[in-house]
């Protein structure tokens, strides 16, 4: 039986343990990524441990380090952290096997350096997600900045590297100079770090005084991977990324790990009351409603397809931080609902983009009507993947839509209501016609999709299909069409869970304060 404490601590070292596997096993393609996939498995077990040890009313503490006084390198789970810890487990194994597939197929260089990253990344993630204080969370929150600059930077050309000093630059200057400033004060203020029940601050209202907003500033823009208007650049340049980057980027742990820890902030450091008693957090709900529409009408220009469904995540980030500055429970579950909502949808969409550049290298929604004929398993996981970030019953995304309006009509935000419905609305105009089109028959006097050139077999070779064989069906390599079955069967089930994962989440409103 392994004790929740230690697989605390081992889920962040193991990854590492992995990462030097894979290196040793630099010139056995087979062995290391079945080193990858091991290490993914053995990941998944320790964070599901977590995950039911504080289901059962558990709290997992580890103490490492003591740096300064009340300033120490800890771990402790609670069911938020608890729940992101084994989706970005279980969807780093997922993203795993896509990877061996996309990587293969598309015959990339510097495969062993590609999953090095990706394992150090997920250990910083795990580090993120099990972070007992604000100083932890820092220390692992610029891991996982350094650790995926590799991954944006892939392909090595002026493309890749102009993205990821973008990348670069945006992420370490917004937690050098905001981040870093916050937790100082906060430090300051109340001589911890600490997550606490009710918010730290809570207890030091004096303390903070008007300045409120201000330091809920530096927080809300500080986590630049939240993607917050004006600091969200860094993510549509990241797109020059190979595809499993860009999904794990959007669904398994960057994104997802800044949406988090404004959560966790507005929870745990400032409290909910804190917020709803001062309005410290009404100027940044209005901020993340101005970035779900203006990124969705973004998104709706966006001829290429990761560059459409980057400006789309920039939207879906927003709905959890519109959840945390509602200050209201049901906003708080609506964001948290989000978080493992949009990873199983974001991480569909893109694993499903990868796929139609691996069989067919096209990249623009353009050239993609007539293409879900010949690939059917690809573009209906992408139907799914689209109506659940939409936010449309039986699929997962609708739960974190609706509890967002619970939450907005609790504030009184009638108008956040609309934005919510508005958005709806967009998403359905950029992500649903996408495989409507794909669907439909080419345009009079085009060529059929599989007329064009196919890549059958290695794809370092494109032989052309006969003409006129219309019934030719040319899908992604079996690892990544198995990888897509999984997050868009999780969507569907999801929306079926959503109510064990309200009860699991159900600590984390207790916490948030009143309605």
């Amino acid at each position: 039986m392994i004790s929740p404490s230690f697989a605390l601590g081992a889920s962040v070292a193991l990854p590492l343990i992995g990462c030097l596997a894979i290196w040793l096993l630099d010139k056995a393609p087979n062995a290391r990524e079945g080193a990858t996939l091991v290490t993914g498995l053995l990941l998944m077990v320790l964070s599901i441990s977590v995950f039911l040890a504080v289901g059962d009313g558990e709290t997992p503490q580890l103490f490492v380090l003591e740096v300064l006084p009340n300033l120490p390198i800890a771990f402790r789970a609670e069911p938020l952290g608890a729940m992101f810890g084994v989706i970005a487990s279980g969807l780093w194994f997922v993203n795993s096997l896509y990877s061996i597939g996309y990587m293969r197929g598309h015959n990339e260089s510097h495969q062993t350096r590609f999953y090095m990253s990706f394992a150090i990344a997920i250990s910083a993630a795990m580090g993120v997600a099990y972070a007992a204080n604000l100083f932890t969370l820092f220390i692992f929150y610029e891991v996982l900045t350094l650790s995926t600059f590799p991954l944006v930077t892939h392909y090595g050309d002026d493309k890749a590297r102009k993205g990821g000093r973008i990348y670069l630059g945006v992420l370490m200057a917004t937690s050098i100079g905001l981040l870093l400033p916050a937790i100082v004060w906060t430090y300051a203020i109340a001589e911890t770090t600490d997550f606490v029940a009710g918010g730290i601050l809570a207890q030091h209202v004096d303390a903070v005084g008007p300045l409120v907003g201000v330091l809920l500033g530096l927080y809300a823009f500080g986590i630049g991977k939240a993607a917050l208007m004006p600091v969200h650049p860094w993510l549509p340049n990241a797109m020059v990324a190979p595809t499993p980057v860009s999904a794990f980027l959007h669904a398994v742990a960057v994104v997802k790990a800044g949406v988090f820890a404004i959560l966790k902030v507005a929870v745990y450091i400032f409290g909910v009351d804190l917020l709803r008693d001062t309005g410290a957090g009404t100027p940044f709900m209005w901020i993340a409603a101005f970035s779900i529409l203006t990124a969705s009408v973004i998104a709706m220009n966006q001829d290429n397809l990761k560059a459409r469904l980057a400006y789309s995540t920039v939207s879906q980030l927003s709905y959890v931080t519109l959840g945390a500055m509602l200050a209201t429970s049901m906003g708080v579950m609506g964001g948290a609902m989000q978080i493992a909502a949009h990873a199983l949808g974001k991480m569909t969409l893109f694993m499903c983009a990868g796929a139609i550049y691996v069989a067919a290298h096209k990249s623009l929604v353009s050239e993609l009507r007539g293409l879900g004929r010949i690939m059917p398993f690809t573009f209906g996981a992408f139907f799914l993947g689209a109506v659940s970030i939409i936010g449309l019953p039986p699929l997962a995304g609708s739960w974190p839509k609706f509890f967002l309006m619970l939450g907005a009509a609790d504030a009184g935000q009638l108008l956040i209501i609309i934005v919510l419905m508005v958005s709806s609305i967009l998403n359905v105009v950029y992500l649903l016609s996408i495989p409507v089109q794909a669907f439909l028959k080419p345009k009079p006097g085009a060529p059929a999709p599989n007329e064009e050139t196919w890549y059958d077999g290695p794809l370092t070779t494109s032989p052309p299909y006969p003409t006129g064989a219309r019934s030719v069906i040319k899908e992604a390599p079996a690892f990544c069409l198995v990888a897509i079955a999984i997050t868009a069967v999780g969507a569907l089930v999801l929306f079926f869970l959503a109510d064990p994962l309200y009860n699991y989440l159900s600590p984390l409103i207790a916490e948030a304060g009143r309605p």
